[in-house]
C-alpha cells in the first residue's frame, strides 16, 4: 500500500452561512490510496468547529504514513479497525482512508459498492439542495436559481418563520430545516408549530448537542420529526439519540467513514430511527460514497457538488435531486487531471 495526498479549498457559489457563521470556501483533504496498482481515492472536509483543520490531518498522516502503508490489506473493515486505533484523535482522515480503502475492495472485486451492500439505486432519495442563511430576497433568489424538489433551509435567526414564508411563496417543493443547534427548545416548539403547516418535512438539530434533557421534551412535543447532528457524531451516539431524535443525520467525516456508517444504519433501524446520509459541501469524491449509502438511507444530503464553483471529480450527477449512477466499480469517479497533479 502506498498513499498520497493533496488539499483542496473550494470556493462555493455563494458565501456558505449557517447558524456558526459564513465561509466562502471549503477546504478539504483528498488521498489517495495505491494498493499493488488498484487506486482509490477517499475526501475529508474540514469543518471549524470540530477543531481539525486540513493542516492537522496532512500533519497526522505524515507522521503515520508508514503504518498506514504498511498494512497488510484484505478489505475496508480490518483496514478501518487498524487505522481507528492507528489514528484515535483524528476520525476525518481516517474517514478519507476508509472511503479510499472501499474504493480500492470495489474496484478489486469489479463492483460498485452500493452492489456489495445489497443496495437498490430505484430506491435511493432525492437529495436536497441547501440554501444558507442570508437576506430573504437572497435566499429567494438562490431557491430559483435551482429548482429543486427538495430544499435544506438553514435556519436560527430572529426572522426564521418570516424566511420560511415568504420562500414558501416561490415554490410548492419540500423544505426541511436545520438550525444547527441554533434554538432554545421554546423557540424550536413554537417555530416547529408553525412550520407543520407549511410543508416542512422535519427538523434537523433543534438544539445544543448537549440539551439532552431539553431534546426530551421537545421530542415528546413536537409536530415534526427532530433528526440529530451534531448530536449524532459517532456510532457511540446512535443509542443516546433514541428518544430524544426521532432519526440521525450520518455524516461520513464525523463517524470517520463507510464502515461505522453501515453500523450506525443498522443500529438506527433497531432503534426504529430514521437514517439521513449527510454532506459536510464534499466534492464529487466524498460525495459519491453517500450516493453508495442512498439506497439504504430514508434521506440524503449530498449537494456539495451542487454548491462548489468547481468540482475535483467526474462521475457523480443528478438529475432534479435524483441521484444518476454508473457501472463503474468502486465509488465510481474519475478523480480530474489538476487533482492527479498536486498529489504527493
Amino acid at each position: 500500500m502506498k498513499v498520497r495526498s493533496t488539499q483542496l479549498n473550494s470556493k462555493f457559489v455563494y458565501p456558505f452561512t449557517i447558524s456558526k457563521g459564513t465561509k466562502t470556501h471549503q477546504p478539504s483533504l483528498v488521498v489517495e490510496l495505491n494498493f499493488n496498482g488498484i487506486k482509490g481515492y477517499g475526501e475529508a472536509p474540514a469543518i471549524a468547529y470540530y477543531n481539525i483543520p486540513v493542516e492537522k490531518m496532512s500533519a497526522d498522516l505524515e507522521l503515520k504514513k508508514m503504518f498506514v502503508e504498511k498494512f497488510s490489506f484484505t478489505e475496508p473493515g480490518r483496514y478501518w479497525h487498524y487505522l481507528h486505533h492507528l489514528l484515535p484523535q483524528n476520525n476525518f482522515l481516517v474517514c478519507a482512508l476508509d472511503i479510499a480503502a472501499w474504493d480500492i475492495y470495489g474496484k478489486w472485486r469489479g463492483e460498485p459498492l452500493y452492489k456489495m451492500w445489497n443496495g437498490d439505486i430505484a430506491k435511493s432519495p432525492v437529495t436536497d439542495y441547501t440554501i444558507g442563511i442570508d437576506d430573504i430576497d437572497k435566499m429567494v433568489q438562490k431557491m430559483n436559481d435551482k429548482p429543486w424538489p427538495v430544499y435544506k433551509i438553514k435556519l436560527g435567526t430572529d426572522n426564521d418563520i418570516a424566511i420560511i414564508e415568504a420562500l414558501r411563496k416561490h415554490t410548492d417543493a419540500v423544505f426541511r430545516i436545520d438550525a444547527n443547534a441554533g434554538w432554545t427548545k421554546e423557540d424550536a416548539l413554537g417555530k416547529i408549530d408553525v412550520f407543520k403547516d407549511l410543508n416542512v418535512e422535519f427538523v434537523e438539530q433543534p438544539l445544543a448537542k448537549d440539551d439532552w434533557e431539553g431534546m426530551k421534551w421537545l421530542y415528546e412535543k413536537s409536530a415534526l420529526p427532530l433528526i440529530a447532528d451534531e448530536s449524532c457524531v459517532t456510532e457511540h451516539d446512535v443509542q443516546k439519540c433514541a428518544g430524544h431524535f426521532h432519526g440521525i443525520n450520518i455524516k461520513l467525516t464525523k463517524c470517520s467513514g463507510i464502515t461505522p456508517a453501515l453500523r450506525m444504519i443498522e443500529n438506527a433501524r433497531k432503534l426504529d430511527m430514521k437514517v439521513m446520509i449527510g454532506s459536510m459541501n464534499e466534492t464529487s469524491i466524498g460525495s459519491a460514497a453517500i450516493a453508495h449509502l442512498a439506497p439504504l438511507a430514508d434521506y440524503i444530503d449530498m449537494d456539495g457538488p451542487l454548491l462548489l464553483e468547481a468540482d475535483a471529480a467526474t462521475g457523480v450527477a443528478f438529475d432534479y435531486g435524483r441521484i444518476l449512477y454508473n457501472e463503474n466499480p468502486g465509488l465510481g469517479v474519475a478523480v480530474k487531471g489538476e487533482v492527479l497533479e498536486m498529489l504527493k
